[in-house]
């Protein structure tokens, strides 16, 4: 179950996404399958390609993409691989921030 989503943090994300750029989503998030994870990063490109390519750089699997037909196919990143890529990235503040409140 996703929550704690801004509706301009997530129209920021769709629209990096529109442009064919690389576009990084935190929030908090709760699912039964993954105890202790409370939060989760969407990566998202429209160019599966790019996305494809991103994720091996960070030993993510194509076939780990998320497709969706309404365009914004994404990686999802949870627990400690979340933490690694995003502290790779630049952009552990994303975790920290919601960590914060």
């Amino acid at each position: 179950m996703a929550f704690g989503l801004k509706r301009k943090d997530l129209q920021a994300w769709k629209e990096k996404i529109d442009r064919g750029e690389i576009a990084f989503l935190t929030h908090y998030w709760v699912d039964d399958r993954f105890p202790g994870c409370t939060t989760v990063t969407k990566v998202g490109c429209d160019d599966l390609e790019r996305l494809a390519q991103w994720g091996k750089g960070h030993k993510l699997r194509p076939e780990w993409i998320h497709k969706r037909k309404d365009g914004y196919s994404h990686f999802d990143l949870i627990g400690d691989h979340q933490r690694i890529i995003l502290q790779r990235e630049g952009l552990l503040e994303m975790i920290s921030r919601l960590e914060k409140s």
